[in-house]
């Protein structure tokens, strides 16, 4: 496989994502390893990354799926902590198997690893319950950094990418006229303070900085959100607010 996987988002210094975070003094603190369920249809590459997380004294894969199909048996019977997960596959695809594994793996999470850099691609995934997105390119060091940042509670999604939501978010404004037919649950002012920022891809630690307030208060705030609105991860929560006419990003 070698060591190019490239880089996971934009904020490899900043803890929620990339080789130079602190998700590795985070997962620390874990008693057991997390547990991570690998599903791609290529077996070289499935065994390429069982070899880098071996390595991970905090990370055990505790399976391997070929399709989407064999994923969502594998997920029921390992109920894996994380799933990465190609998107494209033979039998059942990677984001058709989401909401699948969602329902026989609730707390399962998701991170879709593709070479798919379609902007409809990702917002399925997203949709299907996906809390990660990132590319092939990225390096090998970043795979587990990436697997530690999300079993934290944290979306992951590769730079190019993010730029490609948010384009997409602004696509959804302009052509959307359907009325909302029950009121959208009511976010106080400091829930949407927080997802403003988590919408223009900001993470935990720099929204705390920029709100002058703990980073485990703005954990609960996207936890409020997300309870709120019945929505499993952060980038969920900004697609819903976009098509809710919640907020706007300019």
């Amino acid at each position: 496989m070698g060591d190019s996987f490239g880089p996971v988002r934009g904020d490899a210094d900043d803890g929620e994502g990339g080789a130079g975070g602190d998700d590795r003094a985070v997962s620390v603190t874990r008693k057991e390893p997390i547990r991570v369920l690998v599903v791609d249809d290529h077996a070289l590459f499935r065994r390429g990354l069982e070899i880098v997380l071996a390595q991970e004294e905090d990370i055990q894969v505790v399976g391997e799926a070929g399709d989407g199909a064999e994923a969502v048996d594998k997920a029921a019977d390992l109920l894996p902590d994380i799933v990465l997960m190609d998107v494209r596959m033979p039998k059942r695809g990677g984001i058709e198997a989401c909401t699948s594994i969602k329902e026989v793996a609730p707390s399962a999470k998701i991170i879709m690893l593709t070479i798919s850099d379609e902007e409809a691609d990702l917002y399925d995934a997203i949709k299907a319950g996906a809390t990660g997105y990132l590319l092939k390119e990225i390096s090998t060091d970043e795979v587990a950094t990436a697997i530690r940042a999300v079993a934290d509670g944290q979306s992951q999604i590769s730079p190019s990418m993010a730029s490609k939501l948010l384009t997409e978010f602004k696509s959804m404004i302009q052509r959307t006229d359907e009325r909302r037919l029950v009121p959208a649950p009511r976010l106080t002012d400091r829930e949407l303070e927080v997802l403003k920022l988590v919408a223009t891809g900001m993470n935990n630690r720099d929204i705390a900085k920029e709100l002058f307030i703990s980073e485990n208060t703005v954990k609960n705030h996207v936890r409020n959100i997300l309870e709120k609105l019945q929505l499993h991860s952060r980038m969920e929560a900004v697609v819903y607010a976009m098509r809710e006419k919640i907020l706007e990003i300019r």
